[in-house]
């Protein structure tokens, strides 16, 4: 998978327990990447579960915010992907699959509208275009340079 940490897709009588065993991890690092999931009893088949920890730059940095202009269907960056990584995990996915890429996209820009909208933001300011608070508050990984 490309995205920026391996996730796996649950399936007819897994468990998290099982998961975890399957990839050599333990059950509360299953929990720590994967804070959408509140009952650790409850999964869904379908559903992607983070089974390695994300890929990140200097740990607990977030990459910064690249500028309004970046984002525009001309721009493919790991740090899109990223970004579109963050906004499944914060519940506000407008993307076909659940699979970001790295190109700029209209389903980027709904997903971010989505995050926006949870952050409170209304008319034009939930247009789907990141800017410097809604970024900041994200926290989208820095990528290792």
């Amino acid at each position: 998978m490309n995205g920026a940490s391996e996730f796996y897709v649950v399936r007819e009588g897994d468990t998290l327990s099982k998961i975890a065993s399957k990839f050599h991890v333990t059950l509360d690092q299953i929990k720590e990447w994967n804070p959408q999931i509140k009952n650790p009893d409850i999964i869904q088949v379908g559903q992607q579960v983070r089974v390695t920890a994300p890929s990140q730059g200097p740990v607990g940095q977030d990459e910064p915010f690249p500028g309004k202009d970046f984002f525009q269907p001309t721009v493919s960056s790991p740090i899109i992907e990223v970004m579109g990584w963050r906004l499944i995990e914060e519940g506000c996915s407008a993307y076909p699959g659940d699979e970001p890429d790295f190109q700029w996209s209209q389903e980027d820009r709904e997903s971010y509208s989505l995050w926006q909208r949870k952050l409170g933001f209304g008319g034009s300011d939930a247009d789907g275009t990141p800017g410097p608070e809604s970024w900041r508050k994200l926290h989208v990984p820095a990528l290792s340079r």
